[in-house]
């Protein structure tokens, strides 16, 4: 088992088609990039780019060459909302006058078609680039309207990846937020026994022992009557930090009642998780919790119970005897841990 996940709280995941995730993830570079390269085998132009809005931020790091100077005379070029041929650009009235035109690199050709988003949108441009005079035929004109489609619709599936990454994204948060106790940020009843049954499966098949502790400070009812919920709600929370420093990341932490706390621990012997619930009533003991500015000492009884003693246990069974280890902590006077043995009878809850 991995012990480098985090499972002490809820942390779920929802799994994307790799192939699909590793499509659509290509940095944009790449992407664009094979469009630019099939407008220049197409076309047989000199260089072919796809802008949408600024090209030159993506050459900026090839200064002084050719296809950074390409890139600043594109930008240049105010985009428009249908398609621009300019066969010769020192004929231009405007364009000839630029400084790329009529001195080095000295280019002559340009054609630019607008690139629409779903709502019909002008988002950016497909530009041709030459350094010879020319001019497209209408099935020239043709195929560069089918090239900026193709670039049309990649960016439309890329938009839609988005929107499906966010939907994503939203629902494993509502399906995190189903599974977790909402004042405590633990584990809700219902996912820390999921959780339980999960965990004893691996540990059975990779034979593991595991162990579970049941845990609940002993002042908590006369403090709900005497300071109310907000304090005690107050405890909980501080209890959930101490807890959470005493066990190891791997371990599942969860709400199992209102003032009961579970803790799941795969591979832990009966030795182990009493060393464990030691540890926790130890750390409980030494934080007095200061209310109406008066410290007052908190103490805290578990009850264990492990599949190494136990080794045919249900889940169910397995929480009996840890909930009845608790309530012979608790006649025994409290501040104790109590590890649960085959003397106890049998109670299924």
């Amino acid at each position: 088992m991995s012990t480098n996940l985090d499972r002490s709280g809820p942390s779920t995941t929802t799994p994307v088609s790799s192939g699909f995730e590793r499509m659509v993830s290509e940095r944009m570079e790449l992407r664009l990039g094979r469009f630019e390269r099939l407008g220049i085998k197409l076309f047989g132009v000199a260089n072919c780019l796809v802008s949408f809005g600024k090209l030159v931020p993506r050459f900026d790091h090839l200064v002084h060459s050719i296809t950074n100077m390409e890139a600043e005379f594109c930008d240049s070029v105010p985009p428009v909302d249908e398609i621009l041929v300019i066969p010769d650009l020192r004929l231009h009235e405007h364009l000839g006058k630029h400084p790329m035109v009529a001195g080095p690199p000295s280019i002559r050709f340009f054609a630019s078609h607008p690139v629409f988003d779903h709502g019909n949108q002008l988002i950016g441009s497909v530009i041709l680039i030459d350094y010879q005079t020319r001019d497209l035929d209408d099935e020239e004109r043709q195929s560069f309207a089918d090239l900026a489609s193709m670039v049309e619709r990649e960016m439309a599936f890329s938009a839609l990846y988005q929107t499906q990454l966010e939907v994503i994204k939203q629902n494993r948060n509502l399906k995190r937020d189903s599974l977790i106790d909402p004042l405590l940020g633990t584990w809700n009843k219902s996912a820390i026994i999921r959780s339980l049954k999960l965990e004893m499966e691996r540990c059975a098949k990779a034979m593991k022992p595991l162990a579970l502790l049941i845990a609940s400070v002993d002042q908590m009812e006369h403090l709900r009557d005497l300071h109310g919920i907000a304090i005690t709600d107050m405890i909980l929370v501080k209890t959930v930090s101490r807890i959470r420093s005493c066990v190891r990341p791997f371990d599942a932490l969860g709400r199992f009642g209102t003032d009961l706390l579970l803790v799941v621990l795969p591979g832990a012997s009966h030795l182990v998780v009493t060393a464990v619930g030691e540890r926790i009533r130890a750390s409980v003991l030494m934080h007095p919790e200061k209310m109406n500015d008066v410290d007052t000492a908190l103490t805290i009884s578990a009850g264990t119970a492990s599949t190494d003693i136990f080794p045919d246990a249900e889940p169910e069974t397995l929480i009996s005897h840890a909930e009845k280890a608790l309530l012979s902590a608790r006649n025994a006077g409290n501040n104790c841990v109590v590890q649960a043995t085959p003397a106890q009878p049998d109670m299924i809850i």
